[in-house]
Formats: C-alpha cells, structure tokens, sequence
C-alpha cells in the first residue's frame, strides 16, 4: 500500500512548501492507496484525506489546495453526484485543477458534473495514466505557476522547466514497464474546414455512416486495434450519424463508440469539447447523465467534409 502522509490542518509556518498541496476525497486509505502513490510520484503532498460523507457536508474550509483527487470507486451514487458538484464549484472558485476515477458504470454520472478544461475523469486508468493527469492539473493549480507578485518572471520559467523535466523523468521510468499511449493534439480547424464546393446539395444518410463504422470496426478482426486507433474520428462519425437519426447519445457509449479504453475516450472528449467540435447536452429528465453531441461547428464541417467526399466520387472511409 501507498504511504499516505496527511498534513495537519493548522501547519503554521513551515507549511511553505512548493509542492502542489492535494484535497484527496476517498472511502479510506484502501480506495485512496493508487491515488496516493501517483501524487507522490508527481511531487505532490497530502492535505487530508475526506471521505466522501464529509465531502458532501462541506469542503469549503481547506485552505491551501492546488489540486482535487477525487477516487470515486465505493462511493454511494448519492454523495457521489453531491461531492463532484461540490468539488466543481470549489474548483472553479478557486482555479483549481480537479482529477477524477471512476467506475466504467461511473461515467455519466462524473461527466454530468465534470466535463469541462478544469477537470480531468480518468477510467481504471493505470499509474502512468495517473501521473500524466495530475501532471496535467497542475498546471490549472494557482501554486504550479507560482505566486507572481513573489517570484520573477525568471524565476518562474526555471521552477516550470525543472518540474517539466522531473515529470517527464518519472513518467520514462514508468514507462519501461507500462506502455503510454501516443497522444496527439487536434488541429486548429480555423483554416482546416472549408466550405461545400460548388454543385448540388448532396444528401447523407445515417445508414451511409453507420455502414463506414462497421467497416472500421472490422479491421479489428484481422489487425491489432493500436494499429488503427483514431478515436477523434470515430466518435465524430458516430455523433454525426446520430445527429442524423436524430438520437442522442451519452457520454458513456460515445466512448464505447471511440474503441479504445475509457480514459483515453475520455480524454478526448474532452480535448475535443475545448476545440469546439463537441458540446454537452443536459438531460432534463435524468441530473445523472449528460449527452455529448456535435456543436454546430462541429456539425457543419462534418457535412461539408461528407459532401465534399461524394462529389469527388470517393468512399468515405
């Protein structure tokens, strides 16, 4: 088990400390142990351990935080709605960087609450997965930056550099017993979608997409899965041809659409909800659950590519 060394509420003046300082809300030390090893691994400290009765009362009065680690597994759906509501407020009050892991069957009802640049929703994600997270909240934490009416500009790059580096260090030792999934940005679309070119209107049917999914879905079949990991694409296929049918769909089946695991699903969810490709939509008869369709952006470039396609005679593949 992880060393789970807590602070005390009143540190007094030694508190001073440039390690980012963590609110863990977890049922107990057993659930929090991975959790805790990761910030450990990620420079990080402590400040209290809450269980998540107690994160429903109230979480108002820790000073002094950077980060939320939030470990959802055992966690009562009840509190669990409460306490990410909590933690969403407190975060965005305070600028804080917030880390969730959740349960397969968990994420609807985190993303309901948490989908958002602030946040980050992992799903049983290993250490290294983990560590990447963090490493990525901090730098949403007022105390990663550091303190500018204290520190020189100078000074601030140096302190970032090395603790870019000290990531990067821990992350490659991981890394020689689990593999880290490649990760790559989306491109700015301000110059990638162009308009419908000259001609006719084109009409697209949800059947044609749907057909292209399943041909994708296929190749697993007779090559490894890595070989052709495109999660962006094949979500942005599967909400377009839902737009069509006009179905929604939620947050947990978009990444079941994405075929790859949850956390990297998610991940991109994300990264694609801040490029503006995607945007939430709440369900007014269930709090729990939030549906994630295309933005008109979104909605627009996948027309005008689809269209584009069958102009030109192509498959759309």
């Amino acid at each position: 088990m992880a060393r789970l060394t807590v602070l005390h509420d009143d540190p007094g003046p030694s508190y001073a400390t440039s390690a980012p300082m963590v609110l863990v809300i977890a049922e107990g030390a057993d659930a929090a142990a991975e959790g805790v090893a990761a910030l450990e691994l990620a420079g990080c400290q402590v400040r209290r351990l809450v269980p998540f009765a107690d994160a429903a009362a109230d979480i108002s009065n820790y000073d002094g935080l950077d980060l939320i680690l939030v470990e959802a597994a055992g966690a009562a759906d009840s509190l669990l709605d409460l306490v990410l509501a909590r933690a969403d407020t407190l975060a965005r009050e305070r600028s804080l960087g917030i880390v969730v892991t959740v349960r397969p069957d968990q994420i609807d009802a985190a993303a309901a609450q948490m989908l958002g640049p602030h946040a980050q929703i992992l799903c049983d994600p290993t250490r290294v997965e983990r560590i990447a997270a963090i490493a990525g909240a901090r730098h949403h934490a007022r105390g990663v930056m550091d303190d500018v009416n204290r520190e020189t500009e100078s000074v601030r790059l140096r302190r970032l550099n090395e603790e870019v580096a000290r990531i990067a260090e821990t992350l490659a030792r991981l890394t020689r017993s689990e593999e880290i999934e490649p990760r790559a940005g989306v491109r700015d679309r301000t110059n990638g979608y162009r308009g419908p070119d000259d001609g006719p209107a084109i009409e697209i049917h949800a059947a044609e997409i749907r057909s292209v999914i399943r041909s994708r879905r296929m190749r697993a079949q007779f090559f490894a899965d890595e070989l052709f990991a495109d999660p962006a694409w094949d979500m942005l296929l599967d909400l377009f041809a839902a737009q069509l049918e006009r179905r929604q769909v939620s947050v947990s089946s978009l990444c079941i659409a994405a075929a790859v695991p949850p956390t990297t699903a998610l991940r991109w969810i994300g990264t694609l909800h801040e490029a503006g490709l995607f945007e939430r939509q709440a369900d007014p008869a269930d709090r729990r659950r939030a549906y994630i369709g295309l933005s008109p952006k979104g909605l627009e470039g996948m027309r005008n590519y689809v269209g584009a396609v069958k102009r030109a005679g192509l498959q759309l593949v």
